[in-house]
């Protein structure tokens, strides 16, 4: 059993299209049944609100029109669009579609899923008052920070209004930051009181890195996800993420047209398991705790 909470797209099939189709969708959730995923989390990133509200829609529409769509989505992930816009950390977002967190935009896209949305990543400077993280925990909606560079005391204030986990780690910031004040020292400095997301390709965080930060966090604090985009299960080739074309290497990596930051993974789950037996030494136990448990406990689905 899986559950992946981050899933941009699968086998050719973008979740940001403002035209997916029912066919496709159902599609993708065959693909990724058969790739091993019990549950998954699609996701809809940072875009014109509007937009954003209808992709979401469109999401909930699908479950609600196919029982077996609605038995493998464990729900919606909404990335943005409070998010930083600093160069880096905004990573593959439109920096003319970030916003500080607004309470009323945040209960528009929530009202959209029609109560599937579970999961929101934003980044705790957007929100500084925590407000609308607050908001979003007390409706019952998981609140992770990413694509951010908080302050400690800025997750601490998060924290305290309900921040529960932190989004792919070691992503959504600059390839080059200070070698002791940066967002992943900091994060895993509060590891005590988030739930710990990775991307285990060996591309977004090298092997030995990674393998550093999970023990830091502890297997059992720790969630693995694919941050899978359209291209992934497909191989290499040239395709497309909300206003993205993007390249994909022999390395299953996403990676911007100038090659300046990665735009997800096209990684399948079968090889995320592979890596962290193999690469990353983990047991079936550790890996059953991180790629499914975990998650489900995070998002109060157990």
């Amino acid at each position: 059993m899986s559950f992946d909470v981050q899933v941009n797209g699968y086998g050719g099939v973008d979740f940001n299209d403002d035209d997916l189709s029912l066919e496709d969708f159902r599609r993708a959730c065959a693909l990724l049944e058969q790739q091993g995923v019990t549950s998954f989390l699609p996701t809809i990133i940072t875009e014109e609100v509007g937009r954003m509200q209808r992709r979401i829609a469109n999401i909930a529409d699908h479950c609600e029109a196919d029982p077996a769509v609605a038995a493998i989505v464990a729900g919606i992930h909404v990335e943005g669009p409070f998010i930083s816009p600093k160069p880096g950390f905004r990573g593959a977002h439109p920096e003319d579609a970030i916003r500080p967190a607004d309470p009323g935009i945040a209960r528009d896209l929530v009202a959209a899923g029609r109560g599937r949305v579970r999961l929101l990543t934003l980044a705790p400077e957007q929100d500084p008052s925590g407000e609308v993280t607050r908001s979003l925990a007390e409706d019952g909606v998981c609140v992770a920070a990413g694509h951010t560079d908080a302050t400690v005391a800025q997750l601490e204030t998060a924290i305290a209004a309900g921040l529960k986990m932190f989004t792919h780690l070691g992503n959504g910031c600059p390839m080059q930051c200070h070698r002791h004040d940066n967002i992943v020292q900091r994060a895993l400095y509060l590891r005590r009181h988030l739930w710990m997301c990775f991307i285990p390709d060996g591309v977004h965080v090298d092997f030995p890195a990674l393998r550093n930060y999970i023990d830091l966090a502890g297997v059992d604090r720790s969630i693995v996800t694919t941050d899978a985009m359209s291209a992934a299960g497909l191989g290499p080739g040239v395709y497309r993420i909300g206003r993205w074309e993007i390249q994909i290497g022999e390395d299953c990596a996403a990676r911007s047209p100038d090659g300046s930051h990665l735009i997800g993974s096209a990684m399948s789950w079968p090889m995320s398991e592979q890596n962290l037996r193999g690469p990353l030494g983990f047991t079936e136990a550790e890996i059953r705790l991180m790629s499914d448990s975990n998650p489900r406990a995070a998002l109060g689905t157990i």
